[in-house]
């Protein structure tokens, strides 16, 4: 799945929450806005994927 489908969901100190932009019904993610990053980076790295 692309990153570009997720989305932050909200806004809140020391937590971040994310959701499939094309599903808003589908609940969120929540990371520590590190482990976010570190997913982040590696997306990029790794490119699409299937």
């Amino acid at each position: 799945m692309p990153l570009s489908r997720w989305t932050p969901a909200d806004n809140l100190p020391g937590i971040a929450l994310v959701r499939d932009k094309k599903d808003r019904e589908g609940g969120t993610l929540d990371f520590t806005p590190g482990n976010w990053q570190s997913f982040v980076n590696l997306a990029k790295q790794i490119g699409p994927v299937g």
